[in-house]
């Protein structure tokens, strides 16, 4: 039982309410960027914002803050696997 008590971690509502505001900004940069600007921009746009939303839901949301070093890594490991198999696909399609 007090192993269990141990692990608790309480991550207070403000934390999430800034995280959650970070996030409604960055989604708010996303369409004014994809309404304001030309398509090529509005692409490297998403392709840097949407991953740092994704962090930061994957780190306050999904509790990995709290998680160990081992499965932190083993997240990112997954993560650059399919952008690596997605880099592939584009590479492919891109040649034929």
């Amino acid at each position: 039982m007090e192993q269990a008590a141990a692990h608790i971690h309480i991550t207070p509502y403000r934390i999430f309410v800034r995280v959650w505001l970070v996030l409604l900004v960055l989604t708010a940069i996303l369409v004014f960027t994809s309404l304001a600007y030309h398509e090529a921009l509005s692409v490297w746009a998403m392709l840097t914002l949407t991953p740092l939303k994704a962090g930061l839901v994957f780190y306050y949301f999904m509790h990995l803050k709290h998680e160990s070093p081992f499965l932190k890594a083993m997240v990112l490991v997954t993560l650059a696997a399919l952008i690596l198999f997605i880099g592939f696909i584009f590479l492919d399609v891109s040649q034929g």
